[in-house]
């Protein structure tokens, strides 16, 4: 009997347990011939002879050998990838000043560097048409033998990647941190975990969802008898995916698991923000299917600097023929160019643009203290560069002015830095780049000319230990309503904005507000007014007393309106990146479809054969059985 590389994954570690239990207590039976307590086997206290103890066990022992003996779980293969000096601890890189992805002595070329320190982390050429469709050809080339590839054979390339993962977490955070700015526990959290959590789950679920689907067939009354009916779920061939720069690692290795897992190729085109971290990622997954013994090409890494008049290499990606699919995560302006350029290949676009998540606080809250605690993880982790992250807390009247004051005091303790180097306690990294410095305080200070309260920070802040850095102040602005603008627009940043509401309906009408439709969470005892909250927002994700775990439980993940279209991650995730190719079949070999007599060309007689039809559908959708009965009658006077 086979089982599957789900069962297998599931159950290995079981099989061992069993298998160590079986032989100590089998020893000791021998050594003893005496009753023992079960409990450590059976997890009940149970008085049993020594025969039936060994019966039972030796029983479940001979049951999981033959499921499981020959189906062996795939070990991860150990492979290394050299980390680049600037990843190591305390490094020291020379930094450039002004800060800026474009040099003016180099055009053409993409100047990474850490947006904490400003320390250069190396230049990369920008790709041409030509590099593209080098990429995607050899892309195209490695997925004609992945996709003869078992689920085992794609299991064992994600346990490799997962075990290199494990193994290298500090690594792989500093190198996030050096391209991103962002902290390393900011990199942990947002990074590591939420990855490990993805690959994860597709190796324990992955196999199940795109296992064929029976559907019910035919209900017409003369076909259902004999038609069967599924969807068979196979691999596109290259699909792309255009990513942002808030997280990347996992905005990286999400796509890329997910389109190797169904047997894809995958290109991804990474922003120029994070080309060099981008490489260092991207080799991972290329040397955990080299060690496998599987083509590295199958992963494919594209960068360019923005469209210009004199480089279209970006659009000319988004337009290429070769790809079936594309996942776009990025900003609503993108989105327009992107859509464009796709539309020119017809090729189908998962949009996942920004949001203006609320957060909702209704009166039956209890623990204001600990609820705080999850405010300031949703709104200042990545400096608040987080499509998910707290951009509204939108409080009823009750709690609102204890509220505000336990803020109030939180946000006044928070430091910003660079821990990536171990040198400093912090709690904020810096943003990605400085270009929406001035965005960000032109917000506030509407908010603020319009009657809110700006209680800490509202502007760039230029660090003393990092005058290079881009660094923005963690800001709290309460007493906001929803005309001003930062009520409306995505502030993408460490903005902690604050709104009143009368009650409960008026909390449900102000999260509605907003032209965005992402994400929301609502915190409240009353379970029953939280799912009310819940049905009532006009949004693709809801965490009901907890902050965006509709992420790490890897539902499908999509917004609405300003927040695009489509769903990535789960179930619907991995089926969106197969052809879904409908498959009916005779499930009687003796029964076939059959062309009548008065049907068969050339019509013998017009009469007989619209007869004939007639008859068939009323007999097939009958409404009484004595309609069904004139019409298979009637069949048979015209079958001739």
């Amino acid at each position: 009997m086979n089982a599957s590389a789900e069962e297998v994954y599931l159950n290995s570690s079981l099989l061992q347990q069993l298998n160590a239990t079986v032989q100590a207590y089998l020893a000791e039976l021998v050594s003893t011939g005496q009753t023992f307590n079960s409990s450590q086997i059976v997890g009940e206290n149970v008085r049993c002879t020594s025969g039936s103890i060994v019966v039972g066990l030796v029983t479940l022992y001979l049951v999981y050998y033959l499921l499981f003996s020959k189906n062996k779980v795939p070990s991860a293969v150990q492979f290394k990838v050299e980390i680049p000096d600037a990843a190591q601890k305390h490094w020291k890189g020379k930094r450039i000043f002004p800060c800026s992805v474009f040099n003016p002595e180099q055009p053409g070329m993409i100047q990474s560097y850490c947006p904490a320190t400003g320390q250069f982390l190396g230049s990369f050429k920008s790709m041409t048409e030509s590099d593209i469709d080098n990429v995607i050809n050899a892309a195209s080339a490695a997925q004609v033998e992945w996709a003869k590839t078992s689920y085992k054979e794609r299991l064992q390339v994600l346990l490799s990647l997962k075990y290199y993962i494990l193994e290298n977490q500090e690594a792989i955070a500093r190198v996030a941190c050096r391209d991103s700015g962002k902290t390393m526990l900011d990199a942990s959290m947002g990074e590591i975990l939420v990855t490990l959590e993805k690959i994860e789950w597709i190796m324990k679920h992955g196999e199940k969802v795109l296992k064929p689907s029976k559907r019910p067939g035919p209900t017409n009354f003369f076909m259902k008898w004999y038609k069967g009916a599924e969807v068979r779920y196979e691999p596109l061939g290259v699909v792309g995916a255009i990513v942002s720069w808030n997280y990347p690692f996992h905005n990286l290795l999400g796509p890329i698991v997910a389109s190797i897992f169904t047997g894809n190729a995958v290109v991804v085109k990474c922003s120029e923000q994070v080309v060099w971290s981008s490489n260092v990622f991207t080799l991972m997954v290329q040397e955990a299917l080299k060690v496998c013994g599987h083509d590295p090409n199958l992963v494919q890494l594209c960068y360019s600097l923005p469209p210009s008049e004199n480089d279209n290499a970006a659009n000319y990606f988004t337009s290429h023929p070769g790809f079936k699919h594309l996942t776009f995560i990025g900003s609503k302006p993108v989105a327009h160019h992107v859509l464009r350029a796709a539309s020119v290949s017809l090729t189908p676009v998962v949009v996942e643009l920004g949001g203006k998540d609320a957060f909702i606080v209704l009166d039956s809250v209890k623990d204001l203290q600990s609820l705080s605690s999850i405010i300031m993880r949703g709104t200042f982790q990545s400096a608040g560069q987080n499509c998910i992250g707290i951009e509204r807390v939108i409080v009823s009247a009750k709690n609102y002015d204890k509220l505000v004051a336990i803020l109030n005091e939180k946000v006044g303790q928070l430091r910003l830095g660079s821990d990536i180097d171990n040198l400093e306690d912090v709690d904020m990294g810096a943003m990605i780049s400085d270009n929406r410095f001035e965005q960000l305080e032109n917000l506030v200070s509407d908010a603020v000319s319009k009657g809110a309260r700006l209680l800490h920070g509202g502007s760039r802040y230029n660090h003393p230990n990092y005058p290079q850095g881009h660094f923005f102040q963690p800001t709290l602005l309460v007493d906001v309503t929803e005309e001003m603008e930062i009520a409306q627009n995505e502030v993408f940043g460490p903005v902690l904005t604050v709104m009143k509401a009368n009650n409960t309906d008026d909390c449900i009408r102000l999260a509605n507000s907003a032209p965005f439709g992402l994400g929301g969470s609502i915190f409240g005892a009353d379970y029953e007014e939280c799912d009310r909250v819940a049905n009532s927002l006009v949004t693709g994700n809801v965490a009901i007393n907890d902050f965006a775990t509709f992420y790490v439980c890897q539902l499908p993940f999509g917004g609405l309106n300003g927040s695009g279209y489509g769903k990535f991650g789960g179930e619907e995730g991995l089926l969106g990146l197969c052809n879904a190719k409908s498959v009916c079949y005779d499930k009687l070999p003796f029964v076939s479809t059959q062309i009548p007599k008065p049907l068969d060309y050339p019509i013998r007689n017009n009469t007989k054969a619209w007869n004939f039809v007639k008859s068939f559908i009323t007999g097939a959708y009958a409404i009484s059985t004595w309609q069904r009965i004139k019409s298979l009658i009637s069949l048979a006077k015209n079958a001739n």
